[in-house]
């Protein structure tokens, strides 16, 4: 085989199931997602969970997607909830996050850190962003659902300096001025 100078070579795609999996993980753990909390009462109490998986569905009518563990001790009332909040964070909020990824806590016990909406909603008034909305839908895949919400309001802090808070490689990164590229 001839090799061409500065040209990348290419490994042969993963068919067996288990290097599927792996290379499936390590992909995405390199692929850097934005982070959110999503917050529910599904009628015990409030829940929430930190995730990176949301993403922009629709502009008309606004919707957002994201999945959903059926691991997270979370899923269950979120499961059960007719609206959420998707709190989007910048990385002023990184003790949310660690605190809404941390398993077998009290996630609401500093009532200093959230409060509720009018509709009822736990919220987190520290957010960069923050959008209630209607479940709209699930699909079950895997161990995971993929849950369609129909965005009904929307709160965004005004502060131009934020970063945004992103998640790669199982590490916490800021976004800001030295990270553009182009």
């Amino acid at each position: 085989m001839m090799t061409i100078p500065n040209t990348p070579q290419r490994s042969a795609p993963h068919t067996d199931p288990a290097e599927v999996s792996a290379g499936f993980r390590a992909a995405f753990r390199a692929h850097p997602g934005g982070v959110a909390v999503i917050t529910a009462d599904g009628g015990d109490g409030p829940v929430g969970l930190t995730a990176t998986s949301v993403c922009s569905v629709s502009v008309d009518p606004p919707a957002v997607a994201f999945s959903l563990s059926a691991v997270s001790s979370a899923a269950p009332a979120i499961r059960r909830a007719r609206t959420v909040v998707v709190h989007l964070l910048d990385a002023d909020q990184l003790e949310l996050a660690k605190t809404f990824s941390t398993s077998g806590i009290d996630r609401f016990a500093d009532t200093s850190t959230w409060d509720r909406l009018p509709t009822g909603e736990p919220y987190l008034p520290s957010a960069a962003a923050w959008m209630r909305g209607e479940i709209t839908g699930t699909l079950d895949v895997g161990g995971s659902a993929v849950t369609a919400v129909r965005v009904l309001e929307v709160r965004l802090r005004e502060d131009e300096h934020a970063a945004p808070l992103v998640y790669c490689n199982r590490t916490w990164h800021r976004l800001g001025g030295g990270s553009v590229v182009a």
